[in-house]
C-alpha cells in the first residue's frame, strides 16, 4: 500500500480533487543550495520549482509546528491568510499561486529562509542516527502501534478534547524526534472539538464548525492503484465503511479513521447514522461511544493489517481502544489457535497506559449494549456473552456488573501503568481486585509520569532567547546532535544556574516580553469576543504588565476547583487591589457540553471579572485551545492548580510553564508531587489530603491563601535599587535547571522504550 502525501511529499489540492504524489528528490537541490552565495540576487528557475515542491511539502507535515523559521516562513507569505486560518501553512498556499510563490521566492532573504528550512527537514527526515538507532538498536525497526481517541497537534486540527488527547500528541511528536517506528491510530472527527462562545448569561455556548480535508495537513490514504483505501467492520446498524487520512508527525503517520466518505471519489457510502460516529469528539450518547470505540480498536488493526503493518507493540493511550485486543485475538484465533492461547499471545502484544484515577471517566457499558455491539465479535470468539463479559468485569460475582473498558485492557495487556507516581499507587487500589491474593504492592500496574513535547510548546520568544544565551556553548555535546536534541537535554538547561550566561537582568526582561505579550493576546480576544461591542480603548485599562500574574487554564471538570481561590473572596480583593503590590488572575478553559456543574464555574468566573471588585483583574479568555495555553503558559508569572488530591493523575499544563520562566503553584498531586523540591516553585498543603471533601476543600483554600499572601508575593514584590527581584528569580532558575528535560516527552518516551516497548524477554 501508498499513501498519498509522504512526510516529504505533497501537493496543493482542489475541494473533492486529490492530488497527484510528487516525489521530491532532496539529495538532488539540497546540495544546490550551498553552492548559492549568500548574497545572490536571483534564484535558478529549476530550484525555484523545487522550493515550491519543498514548500508544500513541508506544509503536509506538522514538523513545521516545533521549527520557527519553517512556523515563521509561512506567516510571512500570507500574513492575514496566516491569521485567520488559526496558523495554517495549507491554507496559506491554497490562497497563494505558483507564480506568486515563484516571485517571492526572487526576495534574497526569503529564499534563504526556504533554502535552510528545508535543508534542515531533509536532514531530520532522513538522519542516519537517531536516539534509539544509537541506544536501543533492538526497537529500530519494531513498529509500535499507538491508539488513542484524540490527538492533540496543533489549534488547525481540533480532534482533541482536553490533556489525553494533547499528550498523545507530544508522545508522537518525541517518538518522531527520537527515531521510534510508531504509527498513531484515531479517528477524524469531522466537526471536531466545539468551539465555545459565552452568552449574554454568561454560560458556556457550544458550536461546530466542519473541518475540510483538503484544507488541512493530513492526506487520502490510497492503495497502488491510487484508489482510497476502504475497510469495513460489521455493526448491528449494519456494514460501516471507513478510509483512513494520514497526518505526518515529522517522521511518524497517524492514521485517523473516517465514516464520513461522501466526498471520496469511488468509495461505498454508509447511512447518516454511520457517518456520525466520526463526527464529533466524544460525541452522542453511550451507543454511539461504545461504536466509536469499535470503529478506533477493530477497524484501527483493520487497517494497520491492509496497509502491511504488523506492529510488536499495541499500546493503548487510555481505555477507548481495548477493543483492539479483541480483534488480535479474533486474528489468532481464525489461524487455528484455541481462545485461551489466542487471548495469551494477544497480551504479550499489548501495554496499556491508564490517565483517571476518576471513577467516571472509565468507560462502562450495559450487558445489553454489549451484546447488542459486539454480538458478531462473540460469535467469532467462539465464547458466550457470559464470558465476554467477563474480560471486562470488575466484579464477576455479579451477573449485572457492567462492561469496563479499563479492566479489559489490564486483562489483555503485559503491562500497564499510571501516569504519574501518585497515580500508579491510586490505580493499583482501584483495581487490586481484578488480581486476587495480591497485595496492592504487587499489583502490575507501574507508571511513568507525563511529559510535554518542549519545542512545540516554546514560545517564540522564549526560544529566540534560550538560543542566544543557553545555546552559546551548546556544541559542547557529542554525537553532533542537532539543537533539538540539544535542548532536550539536561546539561542545556543547567547552564541557567551560572550568571555567565543569563544574567538576573536579561531573564526579568525576557519574562516582562512575555508577561507584555500575553497581556496584549488576552486584550484582543476579549474585545473580539464582546458581545456588546465597546470601545478597544477599555480593555487597555484591564490588566497590568506590572501585576503578579496567576494563570489557571485546563478543562473545567469539577474535581480541578477552578474558582476554589475565590473562597476568600474578600482577601483576595486585598491582595489584588493593593497598589504596592497588585495581583492578577487569567482564566480559560471549557467545561464538557454535558457538564453543566462545570459550566457553573465558569459562569462564577465570568461574573466576578465583571461584576465584582475584581474587574480588570480577572479575566476569562474565551475558546480555550493550544493556541491559548501557548500563551498563557509563556505569560503568567504564577502557573495555579488545584484539583482535588489525588484525582489529578499526572497534569501536564504546568510542565509548559517551565522553559518560560513560570513558577507552579500546586496541590502536591500528579507530576508536581515529585518535581517540587520546595525551591523551584510553591506547594498547596503537603503530601497528604484529608479523606472528608468538605474539610480537603477548607484546608486546600487556606493553604493557597497563606501561600499566596506568605510566600508568593513577598518574594515576587522584593526587588533591589535596580526593580530586579532576585529572590524570585532564584526560585526561576531552580525550576528551569531542575524540570524542564526531566519533565518532556523525550525523558517520557524514553521510559516507555526502555519499560514497556521492548519485547519482553
Amino acid at each position: 500500500m501508498r499513501v498519498f502525501g509522504s512526510p516529504v511529499a505533497s501537493s496543493p489540492r482542489q475541494d473533492n480533487q486529490p492530488a497527484q504524489k510528487i516525489h521530491l528528490d532532496f539529495d538532488r537541490f539540497t546540495p544546490s543550495f550551498r553552492r548559492i552565495p549568500r548574497l545572490c540576487m536571483h534564484t535558478h528557475p529549476s530550484e525555484t520549482v523545487e522550493m515550491i515542491k519543498g514548500l508544500r511539502a513541508l506544509a503536509q507535515n506538522i514538523w513545521w509546528t516545533w521549527n520557527q523559521s519553517a512556523h515563521d516562513i509561512f506567516a510571512d507569505l500570507a500574513p492575514r491568510t496566516w491569521h485567520l486560518h488559526h496558523h495554517n501553512p495549507v491554507a496559506v498556499l491554497n490562497e497563494m499561486s505558483d507564480a506568486e510563490l515563484r516571485v517571492r521566492l526572487f526576495e534574497p532573504d526569503l529564499a534563504r529562509s526556504v533554502r535552510a528550512v528545508l535543508a534542515e527537514f531533509n536532514a531530520y527526515i532522513n538522519a542516519p542516527s537517531t536516539w534509539v538507532s544509537r541506544h536501543m538498536p533492538a526497537l529500530a525497526q519494531s513498529e509500535i502501534a499507538y491508539f488513542s481517541a484524540e490527538f492533540g497537534l496543533h489549534e488547525i486540527l481540533p480532534i482533541a478534547a482536553g490533556g489525553l488527547g494533547v499528550l498523545a500528541g507530544d508522545h508522537a511528536k518525541a517518538a518522531s524526534d527520537l527515531g521510534l517506528k510508531f504509527i498513531g491510530i484515531s479517528l477524524f472527527y469531522r466537526e471536531g472539538y466545539f468551539h465555545q462562545s459565552i452568552n449574554h448569561d454568561n454560560w458556556q455556548a457550544e458550536s461546530y464548525t466542519p473541518l475540510k480535508p483538503q484544507n488541512l495537513p493530513m492526506d487520502l490514504v490510497l492503495d497502488p492503484l491510487g484508489k482510497p483505501v476502504i475497510c469495513s467492520i460489521e455493526l448491528p446498524i449494519g456494514t460501516v465503511h471507513f478510509c483512513a487520512w494520514r497526518v505526518n508527525v515529522g517522521r511518524c503517520p497517524i492514521y485517523l479513521l473516517d465514516a464520513d466518505l461522501v466526498d471520496i471519489p469511488g468509495a461505498p457510502q454508509n447511512p447518516p447514522q454511520a457517518r456520525d460516529l466520526t463526527l464529533r469528539v466524544y460525541g452522542g450518547d453511550t451507543t454511539t461511544r461504545i461504536m466509536q470505540e469499535i470503529v478506533l480498536g477493530i477497524g484501527g488493526v483493520r487497517l494497520l493489517r491492509k496497509l502491511g503493518h504488523v506492529p510488536e507493540v499495541f499500546h493503548m493511550n487510555e481505555g477507548h481502544a481495548a477493543f483492539l485486543t479483541l480483534e488480535l485475538t479474533r486474528e489468532k484465533m481464525a489461524e487455528g489457535m484455541r481462545m485461551a492461547d489466542a487471548l495469551a499471545a494477544t497480551r504479550s502484544e499489548c501495554i496499556f497506559t491508564t490517565h483517571t484515577p476518576v471513577p467516571a471517566g472509565h468507560d462502562r457499558f450495559a450487558s445489553e449494549l454489549i451484546s447488542y455491539a459486539l454480538g458478531r465479535m462473540e460469535k467469532d470468539l467462539k465464547i458466550s456473552h457470559a464470558e465476554m463479559m467477563a474480560l471486562g468485569q470488575e466484579d464477576r460475582t455479579q451477573p449485572d456488573s457492567p462492561f469496563c473498558m479499563t479492566v479489559l485492557a489490564l486483562n489483555a495487556s503485559r503491562s500497564a501503568n499510571g501516569v504519574s507516581e501518585l497515580h500508579g499507587k491510586v490505580s493499583r487500589q482501584m483495581w487490586q481486585k481484578l488480581y486476587p491474593g495480591r497485595s496492592e504492592n504487587d499489583v502490575p500496574i507501574g507508571h511513568i509520569t507525563n511529559g510535554i513535547h518542549l519545542l512545540g510548546w516554546m514560545k517564540a520568544s522564549a526560544r529566540q532567547f534560550w538560543v542566544g544565551h543557553l545555546g552559546k556553548v551548546a556544541g559542547e555535546l557529542s554525537n553532533g546532535d542537532q539543537f533539538y536534541e540539544r535542548i532536550n537535554h539536561p546539561d542545556f538547561w543547567k547552564r541557567i544556574e551560572d550568571e555567565h550566561f543569563v544574567s538576573d537582568e536579561e531573564l526579568w526582561a525576557m519574562r516582562y516580553r512575555l508577561r507584555r505579550e500575553l497581556i496584549e493576546f488576552a486584550r484582543v480576544r476579549m474585545v473580539h469576543a464582546s458581545v456588546n461591542p465597546v470601545d478597544a480603548a477599555h480593555y487597555d485599562k484591564v490588566l497590568s504588565v506590572d501585576a503578579l500574574t496567576i494563570g489557571f487554564a485546563r478543562r473545567f471538570a469539577t474535581y480541578k476547583r477552578a474558582p476554589l481561590i475565590f473562597d476568600r473572596f474578600d482577601d483576595i480583593v486585598r491582595l489584588a487591589k493593593n497598589t504596592e503590590r497588585p495581583v492578577q488572575f487569567i482564566f480559560a478553559g471549557k467545561a464538557h457540553p454535558a457538564d453543566n456543574e462545570g459550566k457553573k464555574f465558569i459562569q462564577k468566573i465570568i461574573h466576578l471579572s465583571e461584576h465584582s471588585y475584581l474587574h480588570g483583574s480577572l479575566v476569562f479568555v474565551e475558546n480555550y485551545d493550544i493556541h491559548v495555553a501557548r500563551h498563557l503558559v509563556a505569560g503568567c508569572d504564577v502557573w495555579l492548580n488545584n484539583p482535588r488530591r489525588p484525582l489529578e493523575a499526572s497534569g501536564t499544563s504546568g510542565m509548559k510553564a517551565l522553559c518560560h520562566g513560570c513558577l507552579n503553584f500546586s496541590i502536591l498531586d500528579g507530576w508536581w508531587r515529585e518535581g517540587f523540591d520546595g525551591e523551584n516553585g510553591f506547594g498547596i498543603g503537603d503530601d497528604s489530603h484529608p479523606d472528608d471533601v468538605a474539610e480537603q476543600d477548607r484546608r486546600d483554600s487556606d493553604n493557597l491563601y497563606r501561600a499566596l499572601s506568605e510566600e508568593i508575593i513577598p518574594a515576587f514584590y522584593n526587588r533591589d535599587a535596580q526593580g530586579i527581584p532576585r529572590q524570585w528569580l532564584r526560585r526561576v532558575r531552580r525550576s528551569i535547571a531542575s524540570m524542564t528535560a526531566q519533565y518532556s516527552t523525550w525523558r517520557m518516551v524514553q521510559d516507555y522504550a526502555r519499560k514497556y516497548y521492548l519485547p519482553p524477554a
